[in-house]
């Protein structure tokens, strides 16, 4: 009856193995882990401005992140403003025909959205807008960064 030869491992392979056995038990017994939640979504409001007056959608939300996107229909450049607790952001001139944004933190309270031209002899009525209470964590939230 003839033996088989016995087939050795490469060294290489057993120390491999080794490691990765040891990566992965050094990185447990770790119970202290808190998931921190995140913020809130930032929210995507928008806005016009019109000869006649700022008009922002929706004027009413919770409190924590938003991009103001606002366009200028007018024939005219303008400065759009917003001012509230604790806030006063000011973007632009906008041309007539573009857009500009405001990001911001916002806490609750009443703002003020207003557009001014540089020779500031619009009569454009300003927009007001209420922040309510802070916004749910955006930790729930699938496909987020």
């Amino acid at each position: 009856m003839s033996s088989a030869p016995k087939k050795r491992r490469p060294r290489g392979t057993v120390l491999l193995g080794l490691a990765v056995v040891a990566t992965g038990a050094a990185g447990c017994g770790e119970d202290d882990f808190e998931n921190k939640s995140r913020p809130p979504v930032p929210l995507q409001i928008t806005g016009v401005i019109t000869a006649r007056s700022v008009t922002i959608s929706p004027d009413s939300f919770g409190a924590g992140p938003v991009i103001i996107t606002v366009a200028n229909e007018t024939k005219d450049s303008h400065t759009l403003t917003l001012e509230g607790p604790r806030t006063s952001e000011r973007v632009g001139p906008i041309n007539p025909s573009d857009t500009a944004a405001i990001q911001k933190t916002l806490a609750e309270g009443k703002y003020t959205v207003s557009a001014a031209s540089s020779g500031n002899e619009d009569d454009i009525a300003d927009a007001e807008i209420k922040v309510g209470p802070k916004r749910e964590s955006g930790s729930g939230d699938l496909l987020l960064p």
